[in-house]
């Protein structure tokens, strides 16, 4: 945000509510919404559904068909209070439309009919309240209508929503406090002492979701609108919100010049015209701040917390972004179920068109428009045929395209039913990295959960974040049909990057190779879209339909008697019942209703059959490959995903036993450099004849021994490293690793090149050698060199050992001191506490990474100082050096 907001240091007071309409289709939500309006003072004339003239029934598909299409607003005042009503769609195939709303709400009024009671969409809507935490007052309207009982609604408010649901219309009386103290305890102990609660307790109860004050009446006769408005005047509590800045946004718009519109509210401190806002991208400047209600808007210079307003000036917003301190909102619950392929007019191009449809798209986030490369052909995910419709003539309208749908296909999903550790690696030439991570299936309905249980020892926290934005960025896909994921929680337990060599693609390219090595390996799980379906059929007509549930695999409670209609509840596959309607109506003769919402993914019903038609193969698949690259004499090479294991290089999280776990991280920490690969001795011969023999004209190349016994012994084991020797002689072995980290410039060399820490570490033990006489031996790890035997060089007037697979440099030394300790003065060099234990035990002399490094430095002060004494300066005269015969000769000539 701009400089300018030094105003925001004070806390900033709000008198402002976000409150919405939210209803099952038909329930008489626009009717109450505009008889709250009338109200209230914003409209002098009550507008109809069926007039086409209500107040937020603005576009002309809302006023055709007579249902809420786009979700709108309006401002009014209760009292002190200003309140921004929402308006939002009620059919259930825009509830995507709607439940992006939820993510602003501070209370929310749910309006019921009274004639129909709770149906299937009422309970969706219920739920989705309790996951955005929403308190919600409620509405049963229609109240007029014959048959209706209010102690009856009640009864079923309380057994089909929350026990909570409390009727306010008996406010005052001590059924009411009585009904209101059995949600809490605190609020029993307040009725028991004072015979009353307090308004203030009544208000917290209310905003806790504890109490879900309920009022009755009929919108369309304005009875009980009153009662609604007083309520929510007198319970609704005004937020606390922060200073800083925050903002929600919850819809992008287009106005009639084409202006992109970002609607969002403020959760915290202001805005204001000419603001900054921070984006991906670049940050981007506020031009105008729009407060609408209904059509018309007002300009704003400044929006304080609380209030929702459209914003102008903004090009890289959608739907759920936070912006400010606010973090993106969850993605909806209720996702498009179909599949249908766009088809354009003759002479229409798919390149020119698929960016309006883009465009579009930012509108309307849940249609997923997306380009099959492989079929050459538009796909967009909607919800049903109305849907449908109303897209093909926003279309028509905005680019006069008219467009064509084929038929729909079901979107199925897939997760897994095992617990599997999925292995990346990406590794070509001069890139490096490998990611593992564990798959487990989770709840139904929890979608993608992803997570880090690695350590910032093994991993940096950035390369971390990185990899866990990889997977958040992707919609990955299965290995049955193809479709994407859900209802899975993927971790990353292990991963490794190289210290020079490591780009942010390569743990990118690792990360999405894990995923599919991991769903190779794991039990996977088709699900198929299922609908909660409410289907009221006459009585003479309940076998008939009772038959069809049946045979559409449904699951459905025993049927509830209604007057001379026979209701039906439960869930079924979208597959079998996206057409049922229209054989509904038939056999019904019209007197039947099927209401459908999406209740979640469950298994699908004929998974072998829906694989065959799909013919996906995953291996096939080049966007989402499932095997490893690994790097083998300086080239890239390409392992299937059953074999990565065998050349992965960090060890497996879900096979290691857990004794072994400690002692392998003590190694992986104490061997703290990268193996870039397995290779064989060839290969290690040719790497160090490269390192060590670069300047050819020096003479302190690496030389195989090969011929000299003490090569042979060491070669040939641990046991016959030397032969029997005078006991006089002396043998330095030096933990090689240890004493590299444990020196703080060659910790800081290894860092950058490995290599260069190494060669300088012998070099200056190619001096402390000279100088003390002893047999020095330098031990290195290669104990995860694959087929290594242990190799032994000379370079200069040192030994170098590298071990033998499977076997560390401790073990050598070990060893070595077992078999030589008692015969020879072996002096061991580390500062691994267990290994001087072990060392110390084998009669053998110590010396830590310390104390090497401080006895190097006197012996090069003394080497110094001998050398310097030797050049002290004399005075010199002739006469000294010249023979006697010359120097009688000279003092002659003298005289």
């Amino acid at each position: 945000m701009s400089e300018n907001r030094q105003d925001q240091k004070k806390k900033i007071p709000s008198k402002h509510i976000c409150m919405a309409l939210l209803a099952h289709v038909d329930a008489g939500k626009t009717t109450l919404s505009e008889g709250i309006l009338y109200k209230t003072g914003c409209i002098r004339r009550l507008g109809r559904v069926d007039h086409g003239d209500a107040y937020f029934d603005t576009d002309s598909q809302e006023r055709a068909r007579g249902i809420t299409i786009f979700s709108k607003q309006a401002v009014f005042s209760l009292g002190g209070l200003e309140v921004t009503l929402v308006d939002t769609p009620g059919h259930v195939d825009f509830s995507a439309e709607m439940e992006r709303t939820l993510q602003i709400l501070d209370y929310a009024v749910l309006v019921i009919s009274g004639a129909d009671g709770v149906q299937s969409h009422t309970r969706t809507l219920w739920k989705l309240f309790a996951r955005y935490e929403i308190p919600v007052f409620l509405f049963v309207n229609k109240m007029d209508q014959n048959g209706t009982d209010r102690e009856t609604l009640m009864a079923e408010l309380k057994a089909q929503l929350s026990e909570g649901c409390i009727d306010f219309g008996e406010e005052g009386s001590n059924e009411f406090y009585e009904s209101i103290a059995l949600q809490k305890e605190e609020l029993l102990e307040e009725f028991l002492e004072k015979e009353s609660i307090s308004r203030g307790e009544i208000q917290q109860a209310v905003a806790r979701r504890e109490v879900f004050p309920c009022y009755f009446g009929s919108a369309l006769k304005l009875d009980g609108v009153d009662e609604l408005l007083k309520g929510i005047e007198t319970y609704a509590v005004t937020p606390q919100y922060p200073e800083e800045f925050g903002a929600r946004v919850f819809k992008i718009s287009r106005d009639e010049r084409g202006n992109r519109l970002t609607h969002l509210k403020i959760t915290g401190g202001s805005l204001k015209v000419k603001d900054v806002i921070p984006g991906k991208e670049k940050d981007e400047k506020v031009n105008q701040i729009r407060i609408y209600s209904g059509e018309k808007y007002e300009m704003k210079e400044e929006a304080e917390a609380g209030m929702v307003c459209a914003v102008t000036g903004l090009t890289d917003t959608r739907p759920g972004q936070g912006l400010g301190f606010e973090e993106d909102g969850e993605a909806p619950v209720l996702e498009p179920v179909l599949t249908y392929q766009m088809i354009l007019p003759e002479g229409c191009s798919v390149r020119t068109f698929l960016p309006k449809l883009y465009q579009l798209m930012e509108e309307e986030p849940e249609l997923h428009v997306i380009w099959n490369e492989e079929l050459q052909e538009i796909q967009v995910q909607l919800m049903g045929e109305v849907q449908i419709e109303i897209l093909k003539k926003i279309i028509l309208d905005r680019f006069d395209t008219e467009v064509e749908f084929g038929t729909g296909n079901i979107l199925y999903r897939e997760t897994i039913e095992d617990r599997v550790e999925g292995v990346g690696h990406f590794e070509p030439l001069r890139h490096y990295a490998e990611v593992h991570l564990i798959l487990e299936p989770g709840p139904r309905g929890s979608g993608m959960v992803f997570e880090s249980a690695c350590s910032e020892d093994d991993l940096d926290r950035n390369w971390q974040r990185l990899i866990l934005t990889h997977l958040y960025e992707k919609e990955h896909r299965g290995v049955l049909t193809g479709a994407p994921l859900t209802d899975m929680k993927i971790t990353l337990a292990a991963g490794r990057a190289h210290p020079k060599h490591t780009e942010g693609g390569d743990f990118r390219e690792a990360t999405y190779r894990a995923v599919r090595q991991g769903l190779m390996q794991a039990k996977s799980v088709l699900l198929e879209p299922y609908y909660e379906f409410q289907l009221e059929v006459p009585q003479p007509m309940v076998g008939r339909a009772m038959m069809d549930l049946e045979k559409m695999h449904a699951d459905f409670e025993p049927p509830k008697m209604e007057g001379d209609l026979t209701v039906l509840e439960g869930i079924a596959p979208a597959a079998y019942m996206q057409d049922y309607q229209r054989e509904v109506t038939a056999y019904t003769k019209g007197q039947g209703k099927l209401f459908c919402s999406f209740h979640g993914y469950e298994p699908c019903q004929n998974p072998d059959e829906v694989i065959e038609a799909a013919g996906y193969d995953p291996e096939r698949d080049t966007e989402n490959p499932s095997g490893s690259v690994f790097c083998s004499h300086g080239a890239g090479f390409h392992v299937p995903w059953d074999q990565v294991k065998d050349h992965m290089h960090l060890p497996s999280v879900l096979e290691r036993p857990k004794e072994e776990t400690e002692e392998d991280d003590e190694l992986l920490q104490r061997r703290a450099y990268i193996e870039e690969e397995w290779i064989d001795t060839e290969e290690i011969d040719r790497i160090l004849s490269e390192t060590f023999h670069a300047n050819q004209s020096r003479k302190n190349k690496w030389k195989k021994k090969k011929t000299t016994r003490l090569a042979e012994d060491y070669k040939a084991s641990a046991a016959r490293a030397s032969v029997k020797r005078d006991p006089s002689r002396k043998y330095l072995l030096v933990d090689g690793y240890n004493i590299i980290y444990a020196w703080e410039d060659l910790k800081e060399l290894s860092e950058e090149n490995m290599d260069a820490a190494r060669g300088k570490l012998m070099d200056l033990l190619c001096n402390y050698q000279a100088l003390k006489k002893s047999e020095l031996i330098v031990v290195f790890d290669a104990y995860r060199v694959k087929g290594h035997d242990t190799e032994v060089s000379d370079y200069q007037n040192i030994h170098v050992v590298f071990t033998k697979e499977a076997e560390t440099a401790d073990q050598y030394i070990e060893k070595f001191a077992h078999e030589h300790g008692k015969k020879y003065d072996v002096t061991v060099a580390t500062s691994d506490g267990l290994e001087q234990i072990i060392i110390r035990g084998q009669g053998c002399r110590l010396l830590s990474a310390r104390e090497l490094r401080e006895d190097m430095e006197r012996e090069l002060q003394q080497l110094r100082e001998d050398y310097l004494s030797r050049q002290e300066t004399q005075k010199n005269y002739l006469m000294d050096v010249i023979s006697q015969e010359k120097r009688e000769t000279i003092e002659k000539q003298t005289k």
